[in-house]
């Protein structure tokens, strides 16, 4: 299933984001353009449905509030040098390591709102990056992340209770004296966690409401 990165009707145009539908039978509509944007979003949805879609959510004008609040996106920041240090140490995930990055990321991402499932192709592209990582405590895998050098773009962790020291040792890994990170606020557990470790938020990016 592909993304259409321009869906055009009488009525305006959008981004159907259908990727996720074969993995998690989600869609995500962004609004572009549009002078009636309800009979916009109601094609849209249409669409949507007829590719599988269970669950679809839509963000990028006014109109959308009609419909329930699903999540806003928010950016938070960090001076990196003010979080704390953490023994905890990280791997780079290899070729013989991806598989097992991969299955503990499309775990973990069931329960993130928003979150992208990751496929073959994009494991691949990760390894050319080369920013995936688990982090270990000994012998013991805390939790698996990636970073850049301003960014945190994944955390999860696979030991209860793991999450600061995940979060740590990924910020340390970044070289900018800024870092950011994104998170849906109604993930609470992960923004007090951000909180607590100095990060602040910084921006709302979006917006999104459940059409379906």
């Amino acid at each position: 299933m592909k993304d259409l990165p321009v869906f055009t009707t009488e009525h305006g145009a959008a981004t159907l984001i259908l990727k996720e539908i074969p993995y998690q039978e989600t869609a995500y509509v962004i609004l572009r353009d549009s002078l009636e944007p309800q009979a916009l979003v109601r094609e849209c949805a249409d669409f949507c449905r007829a590719c599988g879609a269970e669950k679809i959510y839509a963000t990028g004008h006014d109109t959308l509030a009609v419909y329930p609040f699903y999540t806003a996106m928010w950016e938070m920041s960090c001076i990196r040098e003010g979080i704390p240090d953490t023994d905890a140490a990280l791997w780079p995930a290899q070729e013989k390591t991806l598989p097992q990055w991969q299955k503990i990321y499309n775990e973990k991402v069931k329960k993130v709102p928003n979150g992208a499932w990751m496929t073959n192709a994009d494991a691949e592209k990760m390894m050319q990056t080369g920013d995936g990582y688990f982090i270990h405590r000994g012998e013991t895998l805390l939790g698996i992340g990636r970073v850049s050098a301003d960014r945190i773009d994944w955390v999860a962790s696979v030991t209860p209770g793991a999450g600061a020291d995940v979060v740590k040792a990924l910020a340390h890994a970044a070289t900018e004296d800024t870092i950011k990170l994104t998170v849906a606020s109604v993930n609470q557990k992960a923004v007090q966690l951000y909180e607590r470790l100095g990060f602040l938020q910084t921006a709302e990016i979006s917006q999104w409401y459940q059409l379906r």
